[in-house]
């Protein structure tokens, strides 16, 4: 399996970084119908879109083929240089993401902490995609942690791991490390690769947990309830591109009346936001809080900010005090009916205000997903 997602990793990173920068664009690399512009289909303004969600995806991929790099390097020595490859790839491709300067992409924005899209137009001048979607937290998807453990049995890697570190100081500042000295005096040395440090996390989570924002009350919303009232727009000479809040079907015929990435909550992202939220407990401990809901004054570490989004996803299909389940809104046969209301569907997207069942109900692959999140909310609980 790992041959073949080699493969597929070199066709991306061949085809869709035009530049050699480690900023990706193009196509469904990123999600298909989430921005203000087709992205199947050329630029109205000519150019090309550089993408803060595809290139996210590409950071998370080097992640994902280094750990099982690493675990194969436990059998066989020979994928500790796989894992040398994707580590560095890694580590080039954070730096890119947080780029600043004249002559950077600038997916970042200092001043509104979130990651943007950039529109690289043909006179050579790059223009930020203000939308405050999906696209801006994907970037937490790309985080692991290296543990000394694990390094101390694969010593070929961890030795070209240090030389990285002491001769490449700027690209290492990527790295995050935690030291601890045992009792004989050695030092420890945890890592944490993360395409999103510290200080942008908590800038970050609090648009990500505001219910005016993405909160929504059973999961994140896949753009911001603050394009309800803010609707972006882009003028191409006369013509206005836009991205307004839709938290159910597409209002419009966009993207052939299929434009459903604009509002609703989607578990399979949202499943990737919670191992995130995770794996960041797991490296900072809970030492790292944040207020959740944000402005609420209720602070929490990472792991309890993913156990409350689990919560809030299962609620999507438990009973409220009126008897009803979210996902089935105001479908009285499966709210009422004694024959119908305690089958469950499992639906391809749901409302982000309502938590309704949305798309094809035939989703149990996809939104089955909920199934490990009530497991965990047990396990939790349990221990509690």
């Amino acid at each position: 399996m790992f041959q073949k997602l080699l493969l597929n990793f070199t066709w991306w990173v061949n085809r869709k970084d035009t530049e050699g920068n480690n900023v990706f664009e193009g196509g469904f690399l990123g999600l298909d119908n989430i921005g203000v512009f087709d992205r199947s289909k050329p630029l109205p303004t000519g150019g090309r879109l550089e993408q803060a969600d595809g290139t996210s995806w590409m950071a998370m991929y080097c992640l994902d083929m280094l750990v099982i790099s690493l675990e194969l390097a436990l059998e066989n020595p020979v994928y500790e240089d796989m894992a040398t490859k994707f580590f560095e790839h890694f580590i080039y491709i954070s730096e890119a993401m947080n780029a600043s300067g004249e002559n950077a992409t600038q997916l970042w924005d200092e001043d509104d902490g979130f990651f943007y899209d950039v529109l690289h137009l043909p006179d050579m001048t790059r223009f930020p995609i203000k939308v405050r979607s999906l696209v801006g937290l994907m970037p937490l998807y790309a985080t692991t942690t290296l543990e000394p453990d694990l390094m101390a049995r694969l010593p070929g890697f961890e030795e070209r791991l240090k030389w990285f570190e002491a001769n490449r100081p700027r690209l290492s500042k990527n790295i995050i490390t935690k030291d601890k000295t045992l009792t004989d005096g050695r030092v420890q040395t945890r890592r944490l690769l993360s395409v999103v440090k510290p200080d942008k996390l908590r800038r970050i989570l609090a648009k990500m947990l505001k219910p005016h924002e993405f909160l929504g009350p059973t999961g994140i919303r896949a753009l911001s309830r603050f394009h309800e009232e803010n609707p972006y727009t882009f003028d191409v000479n006369g013509k206005v591109y836009r991205v307004d809040y839709e938290p159910a079907e597409s209002s419009l015929g966009l993207f052939g009346g299929n434009s459903n990435w604009r509002g609703p909550v989607w578990f399979p992202t949202n499943y990737l936001l919670i191992e995130a939220l995770q794996r960041y407990h797991h490296f900072f401990g809970d030492d790292f809080k944040i207020e959740c809901p944000y402005g609420s004054g209720d602070e929490m570490n990472l792991w309890d900010v993913a156990t409350k989004l689990e919560q809030r996803m299962i609620s999507t299909f438990l009973k409220d005090e009126d008897g009803d389940r979210p996902v089935y809104g105001t479908n009285q046969t499966f709210q009422k009916d004694p024959h119908w209301r305690d089958y469950i569907l499992f639906y391809e997207y749901f409302n982000g205000n309502t938590g309704e069942g949305l798309g094809a109900s035939h989703q149990t692959g996809w939104t089955g997903l909920v199934a490990k999140l009530i497991h965990q909310c047990c396990e939790y609980n349990a221990d509690r």
